[in-house]
């Protein structure tokens, strides 16, 4: 038989022995087993993946005895390869790191340099403070410097100068005993006015404030004290350094004589009020000894109208203000938003110089058919009211109609007599102003309530008709003659 003819026929596989077959399922059953345990898939992870075969590898080679070099070979080559490759991926890694910093660096640049700016706002600040203190320092050194020279002047009138001038001797030992008494006052406060820069540089703001609230003779409660506060500004997560410094001045009020004064009580309300600390505010104006003034007032009212919850206590604590001020008309219009219609007769019933004009102003500020109804009651001598006809035409002069019309509803339901006796009892209004009122009730379609006016007029005037030339003649002329 040719080779030709041999190759025509198909080759039989190579037989595996018994103990190969066996190792190559045992090395199957290895992998298998270890892929599931360890979770890898079949893309890896690489270095686990890599792990298991090349186990898998060195087993085959021990069990191959007569391939172990070329297999070991072939192994070491692979090994060096992959590990290139690792060392690849941690060179990347590595620059890739790099990278990153390298494009961070500008932000970084920026947020140095606005840290710069505002280090270098606070040093002009902490050597403005500074110059200011060394500024109070030298009025300090002069005073005493000034005390000396005029001691020693004294002293050069004797002609033994360890013996005083016969008779001076009282004078001599008081000026002794004063100036160690000014000069140690003067240390005190030099020691406290460096100890609140102290406080202050060190970022220690409560302190600071409790500091300059117990300062001797009030040299740190004022406004000064007050800017250095402020420039501190807002710091994350801590009360804001101008509170703490009000609240320190406010409640130290009371151990002091004079109470804080105009210009820092405006300011505290201001800040208290920017913080939404009403409750401080609130305190600060019932509790504590302060000196208000209109623009404290104005400042709460105004808060008062953006924050509706709390208008009613803005309102009551704008009261206060504006009566301890004697500011009476805006105390009583706070009063009137209030609803306290009551406590508003009250009020105006202790004002001697309260006008017929106030109360139009009144009324136009806080047009209410309960106030108006109050001021045109029938009052005592002694009680200023208001005409209910002049209340009226006002109303329906100034564009405020809807109000004038439910005031003509509240007198309309009592019938004739009601409107009878509001006529009888206003004196302020003519015969022609109620004209005019019955021809505005007929236009706004009060029809019956412009026929009792004008049936009353009839009757108290003892006429048919009224004639246009008696404008000037008062309903109740007749009967005071």
């Amino acid at each position: 038989m040719s080779v030709h003819q041999i190759r025509k026929h198909a080759v039989l596989p190579p037989i595996i022995c018994r103990n190969d077959k066996e190792f190559l399922e045992s090395m199957q059953r290895y992998i298998i087993t270890e892929t599931e345990r360890l979770g890898c898939s079949e893309e890896g992870p690489a270095d686990e993946y890599y792990i298991i075969y090349r186990n898998v590898f060195d087993k085959v080679i021990e069990h191959v005895t007569a391939y172990k070099s070329i297999l070991t070979s072939i192994k070491k080559e692979y090994d060096a390869f992959i590990e290139t490759i690792k060392k690849g991926r941690r060179t990347t890694f590595c620059l890739h790191g790099k990278l990153k910093g390298l494009a961070a660096e500008p932000t970084a640049l920026v947020y140095h340099r606005k840290r710069t700016i505002q280090l270098e706002a606070k040093m002009r600040i902490i050597e403005s403070n500074s110059s200011k203190i060394q500024s109070q320092i030298d009025q300090i050194k002069q005073c005493r410097a000034e005390y000396d020279t005029k001691e020693v002047k004294y002293c050069t009138f004797s002609k033994d100068p360890s013996k005083p001038i016969p008779g001076d001797q009282g004078i001599v030992e008081e000026l002794m005993e004063d100036d160690p008494r000014r000069a140690k006052e003067a240390e005190i406060m030099l020691h406290y006015i460096e100890r609140f820069n102290e406080l202050i540089s060190l970022g220690e703001y409560e302190k600071a404030a409790c500091y300059a609230a117990n300062s001797p003779r009030r040299i740190l409660r004022n406004i000064g004290t007050m800017n250095t506060f402020k420039a501190a500004g807002k710091i994350r997560g801590k009360p804001l350094p101008l509170l703490l410094f009000f609240e320190a001045l406010f409640i130290t009020s009371h151990a002091f004589r004079c109470p804080v004064d105009a210009a820092l009580t405006l300011e505290g309300i201001k800040c208290g009020l920017s913080e939404k600390r009403l409750d401080l505010v609130t305190n600060w104006v019932t509790q504590e000894r302060l000196t208000f003034s209109e623009e404290a007032g104005d400042v709460i009212c105004d808060y008062g109208e953006q924050d509706t919850y709390n208008k009613a206590k803005c309102l009551a604590l704008a009261q206060i203000i504006y009566s301890e001020c004697g500011l009476h008309k805006k105390a009583i219009l706070c009063l009137c938003k209030q609803g306290q219609t009551h406590r508003v007769m009250e009020y105006i019933q202790q004002l001697k110089d309260f006008t017929t004009d106030d109360l139009l102003q009144l009324l136009m500020s806080c047009p209410q058919v309960e106030l108006i109804q109050c001021l045109t009651k029938e009052l005592n001598e002694k009680q200023l009211s208001l005409s209910f006809g002049l209340a009226i035409l006002h109303l329906f002069s100034v564009d405020m109609k809807t109000v004038g019309i439910k005031l003509l509803q509240e007198i309309s339901k009592g019938g004739i007599d009601a409107v009878e006796s509001l006529m009888i009892n206003d004196s302020f209004c003519s015969i022609e102003k109620w004209q005019e009122v019955a021809n505005i009730c007929s236009q706004n379609g009060f029809d019956k309530l412009s026929n009792d006016i004008m049936s009353i007029l009839r009757s108290q005037a003892a006429v048919t008709e009224i004639s246009e030339e008696d404008d000037a003649v008062n309903l109740m002329e007749h009967v005071f003659w």
